[in-house]
């Protein structure tokens, strides 16, 4: 953990935003029309919005795909996290994760059980690092996404925020170096 000085300047990031609902389309999704208008009125950028299924393989084939991108360094789930049979965001991510951010999930439902009461333990709001991405999962309602905005995320994305930050673990917005693009392509995998 590095710590922030006291003149560090605001640093936009580039944040996609991904809804995990079997129902909702563009038209019906005020959660992730929520962490759109909180991330951009924050000053950061808003790249890409999908809405995919609740399946482990679609969701973690939209967050492969976003992980590796240059211009993407955080990355906000929504839906998906409790407890039905159809609720797979966890199982979807954690096997991507390099690093868990446990503090997240625990944080998060400390904050909840002031709305909520004890049915904040059937959050399992999680989020981890991969390939320095961040990436944050968090239930599907307004309201869970206006908790974990809020109370959490504006902050930790925010790179003044002392005594320290998610910022500075993000891969840079500028492109990998050019001997990293020159290696020989993995079979089977796209550049």
């Amino acid at each position: 953990m590095s710590h922030v000085s006291a003149d560090a300047p605001f640093v936009p990031l580039g944040i996609a935003v991904l809804t995990v609902s079997d129902t909702r389309g563009f038209e019906e999704d005020g959660s992730g029309d929520l962490l759109g208008e909180r991330l951009t009125g924050a000053g950061h950028a808003l790249v890409e919005r999908r809405i995919v299924p609740d399946d482990v393989y679609r969701i973690r084939a939209v967050i492969s795909a976003w992980v590796v991108r240059d211009d993407i360094q955080a990355v906000l789930v929504n839906g998906g996290t409790g407890f039905t049979d159809r609720d797979t965001t966890p199982e979807a991510l954690a096997p991507l994760f390099d690093k868990a951010i446990d503090g997240y999930g625990e944080l998060f439902r400390h904050l909840s059980l002031q709305s909520i009461g004890t049915s904040t333990v059937q959050s399992r709001a999680v989020a981890g690092v991969i390939d320095r991405t961040l990436v944050f999962a968090m239930p599907g309602s307004p309201r869970a996404c206006a908790t974990a905005w809020d109370g959490i995320l504006a902050e930790q994305l925010d790179a003044r925020t002392r005594p320290c930050n998610f910022v500075a673990m993000v891969r840079p917005a500028t492109p990998r170096c050019a001997s990293r693009q020159a290696e020989a392509p993995v079979p089977g995998v796209e550049a």
